[in-house]
């Protein structure tokens, strides 16, 4: 299906633009190093760090919790997190749980991202529409050069995905009908939800995204605008 009416395309961050898994495992290492959790895989610790995810942003989308910023939910996971690795969170500093935090800030593009975001840039508005909070998202594009035109979201609707006003208030910050705005992510229900307030789809595969053992989004699960192997393959069938 044509996307040429389609004036900005908006992007699911994490797993979709970067590698969360590698990047969390890498400063995880010595951290769980250095407060004995010794033997622990590193990936393990960032697969459970990530598993509180959802269900964190849950209260909030239920009305259960106000909004509060994704680093605040990652600092309270973290915590909540570090005994099932026998690590006793009080016997840790303060500075070092706030430094571990901010590994999301410190995340890697996907080999293809950048160059694939600067074909898109050439011609479309580009920025994320992501969980991340707003200095999350400015600082991983600093740090990573991702060339984004605008950062938007979760902080900017004051609700995270998969609430409607998460992909509908994007697009009004951006003056654009819903159905002139494209949604790009490696995860089906994401892209389920945008397409239920107008949104535009497309699939980028990231079959490692959650390691080798991933079982869920290895293939689009429904007829998405369009379906990409990467970010080349997705400026490359909307002619940028």
């Amino acid at each position: 299906m044509s996307l040429q009416n389609v004036k900005a395309f908006v992007f699911d961050v994490f797993g979709t633009v970067v590698d969360w898994r590698g990047g969390i495992a890498r400063e995880a290492a010595p951290f769980l190093q250095r407060y004995g959790a010794t033997g622990l895989k590193p990936e393990a610790f960032a697969d459970a760090w990530r598993s509180r995810y959802v269900p964190a942003m849950r209260k909030i989308i239920s009305g259960e919790r106000s909004f509060v910023r994704l680093d605040v939910l990652h600092r309270e996971n973290l915590v909540d997190l570090l005994p099932e690795f026998g690590i006793n969170p009080e016997a840790v500093p303060s500075e070092a749980l706030d430094e571990l935090n901010l590994a999301w800030h410190r995340l890697d593009p996907w080999p293809d991202s950048i160059a694939g975001l600067q074909r898109l840039k050439a011609r479309h508005i580009i920025a994320p529409l992501s969980n991340g909070n707003i200095r999350l998202m400015v600082d991983m594009a600093k740090r990573a050069g991702l060339p984004w035109d605008a950062i938007l979201g979760a902080e900017i609707a004051q609700i995270y995905k998969p609430d409607p006003q998460a992909y509908l208030r994007t697009a009004d910050v951006l003056m654009l009908k819903p159905e002139e705005v494209c949604l790009v992510a490696a995860h089906n229900d994401d892209l389920a939800a945008a397409r239920k307030c107008g949104l535009r789809t497309a699939f980028v595969s990231r079959p490692y995204e959650r390691g080798p053992g991933q079982s869920v989004d290895l293939e689009a699960e429904s007829d998405w605008d369009v379906v990409a192997n990467d970010m080349n393959e997705l400026a490359d069938a909307v002619g940028a």
